[in-house]
């Protein structure tokens, strides 16, 4: 427990950067530890798994476990949300290019620091839906084990995704990957690119949105 603990808090610091400031980092802790000490139970060497990763995986779907439980989306964000989701698509279709925050705070009537802030949840509300769905298909108890449909499943959303992936630009691409994949903050990847941290966080924005339009356009909305 002590040589896996820094791992819970740091899964639940990295979860806690896409949520609301509503959401105790102490509840996403405390569900990553049960989900730790679960994985001590449950863990079967003879599956040809390492510990690391069955472990990681216990913990994450354990905090998500708990935002599930949690109203951790309040009403009045996702009345915002929504707000600005159906003027950034008037917006989209009327000018022709992605709205400055400027513009949807006039079309919307919503200070500029609440389009930022909706802004910010219309992302990761969109992270967090796919970081569920995901979770969804893993087979907790049975590492290792073959379930067809939860395979087909997995392979079908991962198709999906990359099917839209392929669609943004080579700089969105970038950004994604660096965020996601290698897990740089927005500062370390503004160096590796070259460019402002103000400029990275605009091309993360700009790519989660097109994937979660066309993602919702295609297949229906995600849950949350």
């Amino acid at each position: 427990m002590r040589h896996f603990a820094p791992k819970v808090k740091y899964l639940a610091l990295r979860l806690k950067s896409r949520l609301p400031r509503n959401v105790e980092l102490a509840d996403l802790i405390g569900a990553g530890t049960l989900g730790l000490m679960e994985s001590f139970a449950k863990f079967r060497p003879q599956r040809g798994i390492k510990f690391d990763t069955y472990a990681e995986n216990r913990i994450r779907g354990a905090m998500l476990d708990e935002l599930r439980r949690l109203d951790w989306f309040p009403r009045s964000l996702r009345r915002r949300v929504r707000l600005l989701d159906e003027a950034v698509h008037k917006l989209e279709t009327t000018a022709g290019h992605t709205p400055s925050e400027e513009e949807l705070a006039a079309e919307t009537g919503l200070e500029l620091r609440e389009v930022r802030e909706g802004l910010e949840a219309l992302q990761n509300q969109f992270c967090l839906s796919l970081d569920m769905i995901q979770e969804s298909f893993t087979v907790a108890d049975a590492p290792g084990e073959e379930n067809p449909y939860n395979q087909a499943a997995s392979q079908e959303l991962a198709d999906r995704m990359a099917e839209l992936i392929d669609q943004l630009t080579p700089r969105e691409k970038l950004v994604l990957s660096l965020y996601y994949a290698d897990e740089l903050n927005m500062r370390e990847a503004a160096e590796v690119m070259g460019i402002t941290e103000g400029r990275v966080s605009q091309l993360h924005s700009q790519a989660l949105s097109r994937l979660r339009r066309e993602f919702s356009a295609r297949h229906g909305d995600m849950p949350v």
